[in-house]
């Protein structure tokens, strides 16, 4: 019966959150990468060097950094309904507001601002599906929500490429036309959370009592289980856990691989010699492979409850593909690099994000989470940087994306001296228990 109970459970639960939740990281990321088309004709006609340009695409996330912490926080006291929809709306303001930069210092203000005001939504859906999922589950629904990012690159690349053609159209450059269009749903989807989204288990009217009864019990019995062996729960353990500051390190690399496809890839692709539209298209076969690999990956992690393994392996794939990126000189062997790169971050993200709320808990999870992605993300500002930087130097791409790939080495690293780590206090703990 017990088991009946919770797969008819978990299924509704999926399938009133994980597709509205998709949505929302869909268009998030669309509107938080779609700079990458932008530059393929803004750059000419605001004058941004690559330096320029790769600092502006960076400086996201330091304001993202700054902010992420504090917002997860509220997210935590006010509910994930009303801190989401305000997430939503103001970031779809900001990014809209993107088609009217004039040069330099308008360009890093909007976009510093872009990731003040966007703080807070991914962590903060992290949080929240940590409401409503048992561990067992979380690894394949995090890769579901997370999917929602190669796809945002699959099914967005084409579609800003298109908005580019739109060039004169009233007067205004198809960049603008991209970026205004493209924050209109954020907006639209904000209103929408408002009326949608659900807190809590407890709250959840769309379950019948003995459904909303279990998955509180349950939730509430796994909270207990993790005090009960010593989690953390206050913010500020959560933020001084070395293994969040360890997470957060893993994260960086993951994230400056992210980003560097996200914001590079469509210029790489580019020098090619062909157009915004094919480059449109070109790029996004890799990011299909990326979903694909992403939820298979998770699934196998899922079912061998392990994770440490399926993040070293993914790191060294996506380092592997960024130094072929480097390496190869024809069409066909960047985008088969690239696809490698795609691949590995994507499987890397799930089981990655499973790890952090298995210690931590309550306020230790909010600010833990959070404070992996804000620190974690400043990889997006020191990846895209370092390439634009050194592709002004050099006229090449190469350097920089061996950089990225070292960093994925390192991330890999980190990991397997965290689950060593890790191992030897769960033996201490079994051979002296009278110590704790």
């Amino acid at each position: 019966m017990n088991s009946h109970l919770e797969k008819r459970v978990m299924r509704k639960v999926t399938l009133r959150i994980i597709p509205f939740i998709m949505l929302l990281y869909f268009i998030a990321f669309l509107d938080r990468v779609n700079i990458g088309f932008a530059a393929l004709t803004m750059n000419k006609d605001l004058g941004l060097s690559p330096a320029i340009f790769g600092i502006g695409a960076g400086i996201f996330f330091i304001g993202y950094f700054l902010f992420e912490v504090p917002s997860n926080l509220i997210l935590h006291k006010v509910g994930a309904r009303i801190w989401i929809a305000r997430v939503m709306i103001t970031w779809g303001l900001v990014s809209g507001c993107m088609a009217f930069v004039q040069g330099t210092t308008s360009f890093y203000v909007l976009r510093f601002l872009l990731g003040v005001a966007e703080a807070g939504f991914f962590p903060g859906i992290i949080l929240y599906l940590s409401y409503w999922f048992p561990a067992a589950r979380r690894a394949q629904v995090t890769a579901l929500f997370m999917a929602a990012a190669p796809i945002s690159t699959a099914l967005g690349s084409p579609i800003s490429a298109a908005l580019l053609e739109l060039h004169g159209y009233l007067g205004f450059a198809g960049w603008q036309w991209m970026f205004v269009l493209e924050a209109v749903p954020a907006v639209i989807l904000g209103v929408v959370v408002l009326f949608y989204l659900t807190d809590r288990p407890e709250k959840a009217r769309w379950l019948d009592e003995e459904e909303r009864t279990w998955l509180k019990n349950t939730m509430e019995a796994e909270q207990l289980s993790r005090s009960v062996n010593k989690a953390s729960h206050s913010a500020w353990r959560g933020l001084a856990d070395r293994r969040v500051l360890a997470l957060a390190l893993v994260y960086f690399g993951t994230s400056a691989g992210l980003y560097t496809l996200g914001i590079w890839a469509p210029q790489i692709i580019h020098t090619f010699g062909v157009s915004a539209l094919e480059t449109g298209f070109l790029n996004a076969f890799p990011a299909v492979v990326g979903v694909i690999g992403m939820v298979l990956w998770a699934r196998h992690s899922d079912r061998t409850s392990e994770r440490t393994w399926h993040v070293i392996i993914a790191c060294i794939i996506a380092a592997v593909g960024l130094i072929c990126a480097g390496s190869v000189s024809t069409l066909l062997g960047v985008i088969l690099a690239l696809t490698l790169v795609n691949l590995g971050i994507s499987a890397s993200k799930p089981p990655l994000w499973s790890m952090p709320t298995l210690f931590l808990t309550g306020p230790a999870a909010a600010a833990g989470i959070a404070a992996i992605n804000s620190i974690g993300n400043l990889g997006g500002f020191v990846g895209p940087t370092v390439i634009g930087v050194i592709r002004q130097q050099t006229g090449s791409y190469a350097w920089g994306l061996y950089f990225v790939a070292g960093l994925l080495m390192l991330s890999a690293l980190v990991v397997l001296w965290l689950s060593t780590s890790q191992r030897k206090v769960q033996n201490t703990d079994l051979t002296h228990p009278e110590t704790h």
